[in-house]
Order: C-alpha cells, then sequence, then structure tokens
C-alpha cells in the first residue's frame, strides 16, 4: 500500500506552485474531485477546476494545519490564502469581478489514493466565509 502523504503531498506542492500539469499527475486517470462549487470527473476537469481558482487568486497556497491518515485515505485541515485579481466563478454560475481583496479560508479534504495517485479528493470549505471575505455579497453562497 502506498502511504496517501507522499500523493497528496505532490498535489500541494504543484499546487503552491501554479503547476496544473503536475497538479493533474497527481490524480489516477478516472479520479474524482467533489467539492462545493460541484464535481471534476478525470485529470482535464479537475485541473480545470483548480485553474480557475488559480486565475481569480493567482498568488494563492495552501498551508497544511493539520494532516491524518487511515489506510488508504488522508485527511487534511489547511488554509487557503490568496488576493482575489480575476473573475471567480462561483455555483450557480455567477462570476465574481476581482475584488482586491486577501483571503484566508480555512478548509479540509479527505483524499483516498490508490497505486500512488488520487483517486477521489473530497474538499471542503465554507462559500460564506469566502464570500465574506470577497466584499460580503452573500447572495452566491447558495440558496437562500
Amino acid at each position: 500500500m502506498t502511504d496517501p502523504r507522499e500523493a497528496v503531498e505532490r498535489l500541494r506542492e504543484a499546487y503552491n506552485r501554479h503547476d496544473l500539469v503536475a497538479l493533474a499527475r497527481s490524480f489516477g486517470e478516472r479520479a474524482v474531485l467533489v467539492s462545493p462549487d460541484g464535481i471534476a470527473e478525470d485529470r482535464d476537469e479537475i485541473a480545470s477546476y483548480y485553474g480557475v481558482f488559480m486565475e481569480a487568486f493567482p498568488d494563492t497556497i495552501v498551508t497544511p494545519q493539520t494532516v491524518g491518515v487511515y489506510h488508504d485515505t488522508l485527511a487534511a485541515e489547511f488554509i487557503i490564502t490568496g488576493t482575489h485579481e480575476g473573475p471567480l466563478l462561483v455555483a450557480g454560475g455567477e462570476i465574481v469581478p476581482a475584488t482586491g481583496r486577501p483571503i484566508a479560508v480555512r478548509a479540509c479534504s479527505l483524499s483516498t489514493v490508490e497505486d500512488g495517485l488520487i483517486a477521489s479528493h473530497r474538499l471542503y470549505y465554507d462559500q460564506l466565509e469566502l464570500g465574506v471575505q470577497l466584499g460580503g455579497d452573500l447572495r452566491f453562497a447558495g440558496p437562500p
């Protein structure tokens, strides 16, 4: 069994370098990413998902806080920081224009690793927390 820390660390390093090619290679060919924004179902869709966020926050980085491993699954708590410098596509299809505001969003993920690659990556963060930091327009945080 492969230690899931290796695959998830490759993902974090690629994300922090904004290297979408290396990021995609952290995932298996049929990997699935589930997030508050939707589902991405293969390497290309997953890289596209992260690319949209990196376009909106070109200086974004992930800083790990807590990591736990159980067999082939890694649970991670981390902070996503960056500056909102580009358009952000949010759930529901709305685009939030750049605000120039900094963000520090607490998040966590569960990643299941098979054969050294991430097979399933479930990302959780509070859309309300992000919305407030972008200026308080809470409409895009979800339906009432």
